[in-house]
């Protein structure tokens, strides 16, 4: 003691102080450790485990802190003058951790997004694959990558955006998305014909989850004002300078909107085959020749 305390400066009490935390914090370390050895030889289950993992360090955490407080400050007998000051300190100084720590109990105790949900946040949007207590983490979907697929990366975002920007969940409340898919055709086509094709291609891949989506909205009802009049796939009509424009619009589950497109966009294509009064509308560019075509109208008005 009497070497550390002439090469450190720092008194024997404070030596014994820094002894035992050290000693509680390996203490407890070690003890979550076991834990959690327990708790995976009792389930494979990976959510499960997440979960008794994220519950065991809250409360571990929260046990070394308050044995490190009895040990640091023990001259304070009276807990309510000390955690007055000491709140009254972080919010000067640590502001944003004040306002994330207010995030994570807001998140945990209201529940506006889980790990799972997918969600998107101001500029970000991904699942939600863990929740701290300084910040949660997401797996990052669209931006470069097309129709809501994993870009791979990995964001944390601050628990204490949750009061500054807002939020959607894709997974929460409805939990379907609608989706259109816009098909357009030349002016010369058979658009009536063309848009009872793809009506029924529509309903022939989203009958299921139309039973199931009007399931949902009225469990979803009970909490929110959440009302539709119409939940069946449907083909919208209209006109662009280039074409008659088919716009099919359906309900389908956010995680899987670009493999329903694809199977929906693979019938189009096989069933327009078949018919040749059937035409995509792409830019083109036409020149017309009066002289060539008969027109005879237009012949007299150049002479």
């Amino acid at each position: 003691m009497d070497l550390i305390e002439k090469a450190t400066g720092l008194a024997p009490t404070v030596q014994f102080k820094i002894l035992i935390s050290i000693i509680i914090i390996f203490l407890f370390m070690g003890l979550g450790l076991l834990l959690l050895k327990i708790l995976w030889r009792q389930t494979t289950d990976v959510k499960i485990r997440y979960k008794w993992k994220k519950v065991l360090n809250y409360i571990l955490a929260a046990i070394v802190l308050l044995l490190l407080v009895e040990v640091w400050f023990e001259g304070f007998h009276n807990m309510g003058t000390y955690i007055g000051l000491l709140s009254a300190g972080l919010a000067i100084a640590l502001k944003d951790l004040v306002t994330n720590v207010a995030g994570w109990f807001f998140i945990v105790v209201r529940r506006p997004i889980t790990v799972g949900d997918r969600i998107e946040i101001g500029r970000v949007k991904g699942d939600v694959i863990d929740i701290r207590l300084f910040q949660f983490t997401i797996l990052e979907i669209g931006n470069w990558v097309d129709a809501d697929q994993s870009t791979g990366r990995i964001i944390h975002v601050p628990n204490g955006k949750v009061f500054t920007e807002s939020q959607a969940n894709y997974t929460r409340g409805f939990q379907f998305i609608w989706n259109e898919i816009p098909v357009l055709l030349t002016f010369e086509s058979e658009w009536q014909k063309a848009k009872a094709i793809l009506q029924s291609i529509v309903e022939r891949h989203t009958e299921h989850l139309t039973r199931a989506a009007e399931e949902k909205i009225k469990q979803a009802a009970r909490k929110y004002m959440i009302f539709y009049s119409r939940l069946t796939p449907t083909v919208y009509t209209n006109v662009r300078d280039s074409g008659v424009l088919l716009t099919i619009r359906y309900i389908c589950d956010p995680r899987n909107r670009r493999g329903t497109e694809e199977l929906i966009w693979e019938d189009i294509l096989r069933e327009f085959a078949l018919h040749s009064d059937i035409d995509f509308a792409y830019p083109t560019r036409r020149f017309y020749d009066n002289w060539t075509e008969g027109k005879t109208l237009a012949q007299s008005e150049e002479k």
